[in-house]
C-alpha cells in the first residue's frame, strides 16, 4: 500500500501505544513520519518505560515508510518550536496522541480526597500539551488544502463512566478539541476529528496484567477484567487512522468521534491476529444490557 507516498505525518506521543502503532501503520502506507515523544535511548521520561522514539522510527522505516525520531516534550513550547522548525513548511497528517497521565490517576479515591497536583498534572498532560502542539503545528497543516488532524482520546461519548473526574475532563476535552477542529479546519479545506481505541492491549497494559501479547488471554477474568476478552492491539486503531489518512473523502467525518470498531466497519480492516474486535457492540449488548461477560460469546464480538 503506497497511498501515502510523499505525505508528511507527525505523530505526537509516538513512543508507545497507539502513537507508535499509528506511526507504523502510516509508514506501512508510505508516509514520512516524524515520531515525536520524550523517551530516547539516551534519556528517559517520568513514565519510566523502556520504549523509545528511535525504536518507533525504525519500525516505521521497516514497515515501508521513513521514520524520523524527534525528542519533544509537548509541555515545553520551545521543544515544539524546535520540532516545527525541523519539519519544514508542511504537515499533511497530524496525529495528536500525547497523554502520559496514567501515573497520576487515583482509581478508587474520591476526587476531593485525591492529590490536587496529580489531578492538575492529568489535565496538563492531556490538554495543555495538545493546545501547545496545535498552536505551533497547525500553521503547517493549513498551509495548503487537504490536511488532516486527528485527536486521540478514550471513549466515543461524553457519558461519565470514570475512573476519575480529572481523567474524564481530560478525555472529554480531547473530544471537544476534535469537534472544534472539525469546524475550524474546514475553513481552510482541511479536516479535524477524534478517534478512540476500545479496551487496549498496550505495552503498559500488558505489563500491568502480567501477560504478553502471546499470553494475554490468560489474564481475562484474573489479573484483568472479564471485558479484556474483547481487547485490541494498538495497531487496530493505527490501521483505522491510516485508512482515514488515505481516504480522499475523509472530510465527511469532520468533527466526529470515531471508535476503532466504527473504523473497522467503515474500512474493513482486521487486528494483527485477524480478528475484528467490536468494543462498541460489546458495550451495548453486554455492559449496558446488564449481562455478565461470562454470559456472552466473546467470539461473536471479534
Amino acid at each position: 500500500m503506497t497511498e501515502l507516498n510523499g505525505r508528511v505525518a507527525v505523530v505526537t506521543g509516538a513512543t508507545r501505544g497507539c502513537g507508535r502503532a499509528t506511526a507504523v501503520e502510516l509508514g506501512a502506507r508510505g508516509a514520512t513520519v516524524y515520531c515525536a515523544g520524550r523517551t530516547t535511548r539516551e534519556s528517559g521520561s517520568p513514565m519510566g518505560r523502556p520504549e523509545t522514539i528511535e525504536d518507533t522510527a525504525e519500525l516505521v522505516t521497516a514497515a515501508g515508510g521513513r521514520g524520523i525520531p524527534v525528542r519533544c516534550d509537548f509541555g515545553v513550547v520551545s521543544d515544539v518550536d524546535a520540532l516545527r522548525d525541523r519539519i519544514g513548511d508542511r504537515v499533511d497528517i497530524l496525529v495528536d496522541d500525547v497523554w502520559g497521565g496514567d501515573r497520576f490517576i487515583e482509581w478508587d479515591t474520591p476526587y476531593w480526597e485525591s492529590s490536587l497536583d496529580g489531578a492538575l498534572a492529568q489535565v496538563h498532560n492531556a490538554l495543555d500539551t495538545h493546545l501547545i502542539a496545535l498552536h505551533r503545528l497547525l500553521p503547517l497543516v493549513v498551509s495548503r488544502p487537504g490536511g488532516l488532524v486527528i485527536e486521540v482520546t478514550d471513549g466515543d461519548t461524553d457519558d461519565y463512566v470514570g475512573p476519575t473526574i480529572p481523567y474524564y475532563l481530560a478525555k472529554c476535552g480531547i473530544r471537544a478539541l476534535g469537534r472544534a477542529l472539525g469546524a475550524e479546519l474546514a475553513k481552510y479545506g482541511c479536516t479535524g476529528l477524534t478517534v478512540t481505541p476500545g479496551f487496549l492491549r498496550s505495552e503498559m497494559m500488558l505489563d500491568i496484567f502480567g501477560v504478553t501479547e502471546e499470553t494475554w488471554r490468560d489474564a481475562v477474568g484474573k489479573t484483568a477484567p472479564a471485558d479484556f476478552v474483547v481487547s485490541e492491539t494498538p495497531r487496530y486503531l493505527g490501521r483505522g487512522v491510516a485508512a482515514l489518512a488515505a481516504d480522499p473523502a475523509v472530510s465527511r467525518f469532520a468533527g466526529q468521534v470515531l471508535g476503532s470498531w466504527t473504523l473497522m466497519h467503515t474500512y474493513g480492516f482486521s487486528d494483527l491476529d485477524g480478528t475484528r474486535p467490536d468494543w462498541g457492540r460489546w458495550l451495548k449488548e453486554v455492559r449496558e444490557a446488564g449481562l455478565a461477560p461470562a454470559e456472552a460469546d466473546p467470539s461473536s464480538f471479534r
